[in-house]
């Protein structure tokens, strides 16, 4: 549980917030770059961290992160005109580079009072990048920007990966739990005996082993930017089936499914504002590109990626209840709701727009969660006395791993993480170089 105080800190990042200043001195997504594809294509609204924001590509590529209020007098340039290198206010011709400077005011006649008047205007921007199929920005202060980090799935080819996007309507920090929470996958996640694909399920021995032990043992190891956490299930005798997860200050998680040789997949949290996210979804295979079988299942949402409208809404979501049929959750599904990523979303959004931890009985499997709870409150009350967060300028140290292995029973995390990666915290032994967008 958490007092009331501490589960304000951790679920608040708007301005002037402790987590949210902790969130601004790290890049994170705010668009897929499929969203401003092309030149001169129209704008794009951003919300992240209870701030307003426009993305766009002018022209020659270059991007700009602006704020969207014309400084003229504030009409909104999300109904600009993106050309010539510019975005123009259809008010009165106003017009801005995507480094928010003013370039053209027409509605002055020629002369050095609007020479003048050009030069002085200046919109607020925000540092961007592109990589691994997202748009990244840093909203701190420009003394302290730092690094990109060197997440895996931003080194590979683009055909070596898949990146999506959807909205979940609730707190950014309930929802990244789930995702370090490993005895769920025993319940929420599971297809019932009697269902008319459980043969398929079941004769795979993980699904069999996540389903017969609900209650893994769970450890959690700090790494030097965030924790490695492992739960361990019975898989046989004298075996153990252990699922290894990564949490990445601020927001990212790996999730604990793939085996040797498998395509990794791993999630991004941003907050829109304190009571909805975006969740950046991402798979990727270090060895090799992304076969049609494994893109075709991400693409009808039978993985970790929802089936999303034209908004990048799922279409499972709160205002049609996830679509639940009870029938199903009778006979086949657990939940009744179809989808990973709309089982998590449904419980997940099911706590309430922002989740009162103060009333919660937790257990031994929720050492994950209790960890990350710990890390990112010392992290947000140590940087408002003044201590920068050290993980901003360890970029290397995100090229991590995350999966499973069968090993022999009674051996520790430490051992396990060696065995299954090379490494004492899943650092990637053999990372692709980075390549260009």
């Amino acid at each position: 549980m958490l007092s009331p105080a501490d589960n304000e800190i951790l679920t608040l990042t708007g301005p002037g917030t402790a987590m949210g200043t902790l969130f601004r001195r790290f890049w994170m997504p705010v668009a897929l770059s499929d969203e401003i594809a092309a030149p001169d294509s129209p704008p794009c609204r951003v919300q992240v961290l209870g701030e307003y924001m426009l993305l766009f590509r002018q022209t020659d590529g270059q991007i700009g992160l602006i704020e969207p209020k014309c400084a003229h007098r504030g009409a909104d340039l999300y109904w600009g005109r993106n050309e010539e290198c510019g975005l123009r206010c259809v008010y009165h011709g106003w017009k801005y580079n995507a480094q928010g400077q003013c370039v053209d005011i027409p509605n002055m006649r020629p002369g050095a009072a609007r020479d003048n008047m050009v030069r002085s205007v200046q919109l607020k921007t925000w540092p961007v990048q592109e990589a691994g199929g997202l748009v990244w920005a840093y909203l701190g202060p420009p003394e302290l920007q730092p690094p990109m980090p060197a997440l895996e799935f931003c080194k590979v080819p683009p055909g070596a990966r898949y990146v999506s996007k959807k909205l979940q309507e609730c707190n950014w920090a309930q929802s990244l739990e789930g995702a370090v929470d490993t005895s769920h996958f025993s319940f929420a996640h599971q297809v019932l005996p009697g269902a008319a694909n459980a043969r398929e399920v079941y004769d795979d021995d993980r699904a069999k082993w996540i389903r017969d032990d609900g209650a893994p043992d769970y450890e959690v190891l700090d790494n030097p930017v965030g924790l490695s956490m492992g739960g361990a299930r019975m898989a046989g005798p004298g075996l153990r089936y252990w699922r290894i997860s990564q949490f990445m200050l601020p927001n990212h998680s790996l999730a604990p499914a793939a085996m040797a040789g498998e395509t990794f997949t791993g999630q991004t949290w941003v907050p829109v504002d304190d009571e909805n996210c975006w969740i950046y979804t991402y798979a990727w295979n270090p060895d090799r590109e992304l076969n049609e079988a494994e893109l075709e299942r991400y693409r009808v949402g039978r993985s970790v990626h929802a089936i999303v409208d034209e908004n990048y809404v799922p279409l499972r979501n709160r205002s049609n209840e996830y679509m639940i049929d009870r029938q199903l959750q009778k006979t086949s599904s657990f939940t009744g709701v179809t989808g990973l990523s709309e089982q998590d979303a449904c419980i997940q959004d099911s706590q309430g727009r922002i989740a009162d931890r103060a009333r919660e009985a937790l257990v031994p499997s929720d050492a994950g969660v209790i960890r990350f709870r710990k890390l990112m409150l010392a992290q947000a009350k140590a940087l408002a006395a003044g201590q920068e967060p050290p993980a901003a300028q360890r970029p290397d140290a995100y090229c991590l791993r995350s999966g499973g292995i069968v090993t022999a029973e009674g051996k520790p995390l430490e051992d396990v993480m060696v065995e299954r990666f090379g490494h004492p915290y899943g650092l990637a032994q053999t990372a692709p170089a980075s390549t260009a967008e």
